[in-house]
């Protein structure tokens, strides 16, 4: 059985920073792409930033340079470190695990809120 157990988020003021962790069991994480996404009520769920299996990185244009994904595969766990929080940075982020061979996979979602 797979799953993606996601940790962190919470509230924060602009300026601040938090870390989200997705740890997954029933897969091998560094053969999947890894990514995070988020959704606001009444949007679609967009892309904020992947990792591959060659652990390459990509992110959307609004989070560059302020959030970093990285991979741990010795504990199977995928963080993504946010930084210089926004409040349009509030949303559910959401850890997904993506292989074209055997499927895709979502964390359990967790609300991040930046609010002074």
């Amino acid at each position: 059985q797979v799953q993606l157990v996601q940790s962190g988020g919470g509230l924060v003021q602009p300026g601040g920073s938090l870390r989200l962790s997705c740890a997954a069991s029933g897969i091998i994480s560094r053969f999947y792409t890894m990514a995070w996404y988020r959704q606001t009520p009444g949007k679609e769920r967009e892309l904020v930033a992947r990792i591959f299996r060659n652990s390459t990185t990509d992110y959307a244009e609004s989070v560059k340079g302020r959030f970093t994904i990285s991979g741990d595969n010795a504990k199977n766990t995928v963080y993504l470190e946010m930084n210089s929080l926004k409040p349009e940075d509030t949303a559910v982020y959401y850890c997904n695990a993506h292989n074209s061979n055997v499927g895709t996979f979502w964390g359990q979602g967790t609300q991040v809120t930046v609010s002074s």
